[in-house]
């Protein structure tokens, strides 16, 4: 019993020494210090769980930051996938995805990318209260791991890059607007046509 026990803390402290981590645990390290983060759901949980990430994780979550996360569009998709015999479905895919933007000063698009999570599962047709604590719990763990995608993402991110995206945004918008400035001086300075007078009779 005893070298069982010893077994099991020294293959822990093995696992803990090459970096291996349970999933969801363990500290994330971000490159970003500070990040205002905002959604479409602005009372959703998706926005909360990410918030509750970053705080959690060193990140300072507040209004009038360098830089925004806006959790754009959020969406769940459901489809049968197999059939019992009587035609019912039986089992189901179930999607769900998450498009998200960063953008800097002026509010301009720094960056955007979509997350999918999807899985399957089986319903029983004659348990109706299983599946909807059963539905429920799945919601609540693909949001998790869209959360923990995201996280992830943003954890490859540091203030260099997105100092550079903001120049080259900011480029691209000022040469947007020159272009469209010379277009419409282009136009202002055409001579405008007479209207056509018809000779009286």
């Amino acid at each position: 019993m005893i070298k069982r026990n010893l077994l099991v803390i020294g293959l822990a402290g093995l696992l803990g020494a090459c970096g291996f981590q349970l999933r969801g645990t363990g500290d994330v390290q971000f490159a970003l210090k500070e990040l205002e983060v905002s959604a479409r759901d602005s009372y959703g949980d998706t926005v909360r769980d990410v918030r509750e990430v970053l705080e959690n994780n060193g990140v300072r979550v507040f209004p009038g930051a360098a830089y925004k996360l806006y959790l754009a569009n959020e969406q769940e998709r459901q489809r049968s996938a197999s059939y019992t015999s009587s035609a019912r479905s039986a089992e189901y895919e179930r999607t769900m995805t998450l498009n998200y933007e960063i953008r800097g000063a002026k509010d301009l698009l720094l960056l955007s990318n979509q997350l999918e999570v999807q899985t399957y599962y089986v319903q029983d047709s004659n348990n109706l209260i299983s599946n909807d604590q059963e539905s429920a719990q799945l919601r609540t763990e693909m949001r998790r791991d869209l959360v923990q995608q995201l996280a992830q993402r943003l954890q490859q991110i540091t203030p260099e890059q997105l100092d550079a995206l903001q120049q080259t945004a900011e480029a691209k918008a000022k040469a947007e607007a020159e272009a469209l400035e010379a277009a419409r001086q282009r136009e202002a300075a055409q001579p405008q046509q007479s209207p056509i007078e018809l000779p009286v009779q």
